[in-house]
């Protein structure tokens, strides 16, 4: 089917999420609008007329649904939790969303964290910066110990695409590998599988790759902080609300050990979070949701959702 003669009427609610893309491929397919940002009330008045809506964080409830006559929602994302998935599926209305985009800049974002602690980044390009190197009587500076990967014991939480992606490299680096299932689905994997508890007590570093879910929301609290090691590193770029924020941000002034976010339970980060008034603000790294943002994965999705568009075009939606 030609898409330039199709006469779909196609808005995007939300495209400042997806940062600078170019999304002049999906005029091909109709007439088409974006906006940066809509509230409830603007979403409702833009998607008068439309037949498809593209949203990345845009809530789609009943509301919604009843006050407008959309024919497909296409998420720029994976996670489906801001859609009414069943009441759209009354309504005949199809939701398709992208998978698997952002594997490889995920992954990459567990590891810049992740090696920033390891190797003392932050602190030693302020130590150079301020003018102390120049000031040292030797080459080098032993103020801070570095540590390898190698020979740790690297603990996953949630062993999908990118769990499996973030164990690969972890692996190359020669650290040893654990996971925990939260699916009670039984798998042959390659890594020897730990109970959430064992995990958490027996690994040096601790990375997030699950969803947010009825299992995983508050997963880890003050309870399970207290189980980590002196000096382990826990990093979540998996959903905020995995992590109990205001019993991390207790824990961290009381035990020693490190943490590395790039997602938060509410986002934009709120004024006044206990994150933000720790003593130990040393042990804390935090990136406002970035580790899917690499221009590749971008690229990927924009690429995807508009093979979603496609699809349903050509009835194989």
């Amino acid at each position: 089917m030609d898409l330039k003669k199709q006469d779909l009427k196609i808005v995007c609610l939300d495209a400042a999420t997806l940062g600078n893309v170019d999304l002049s491929i999906f005029e091909s397919a109709g007439s088409f609008v974006s906006y940066d940002f809509s509230t409830k009330a603007e979403a409702i008045e833009r998607l008068q007329g439309a037949d498809v809506v593209i949203i990345n964080k845009i809530v789609i409830d009943k509301e919604l649904i009843d006050k407008t006559k959309l024919k497909l929602i296409l998420i720029t994302a994976t996670g489906t939790n801001n859609i009414d998935l069943e009441y759209a599926a009354k309504n005949n209305i199809v939701v398709k969303n992208v998978a698997g985009y952002s594997t490889t800049s995920v992954a990459q974002h567990t590891f810049a964290l992740l090696f920033a602690f390891l190797n003392q980044i932050l602190y030693y390009d302020k130590f150079t910066k301020d003018g102390l190197w120049c000031k040292s009587p030797v080459f080098s500076d032993f103020s801070k110990t570095l540590y390898t990967l190698e020979g740790k014991k690297y603990g996953i939480i949630g062993l999908g695409a990118i769990g499996r992606e973030v164990a690969k490299i972890a692996s190359v680096f020669k650290a040893k590998i654990f996971y925990s299932s939260l699916s009670g689905v039984k798998r042959k994997e390659d890594y020897e599988e730990l109970s959430l508890e064992e995990l958490l007590k027996e690994c040096d570093i601790i990375s997030i790759h699950s969803p947010l879910n009825e299992k995983t929301r508050n997963l880890i609290t003050k309870k399970e902080l207290s189980l980590l090691k002196k000096g382990a590193i826990l990093i979540n770029v998996g959903r905020g609300g995995i992590i109990n924020e205001e019993d991390l941000a207790l824990m961290l002034d009381e035990r020693d050990f490190r943490v590395g976010l790039d997602v938060l339970e509410f986002e934009p980060m709120k004024e006044g979070h206990p994150l933000l008034n720790i003593k130990k603000k040393h042990n804390l790294l935090i990136t406002p949701h970035i580790a899917f943002a690499a221009k590749e994965s971008l690229d990927r999705l924009i690429a995807m959702t508009f093979s979603n568009l496609k699809d349903f075009i050509d009835g194989r939606a």
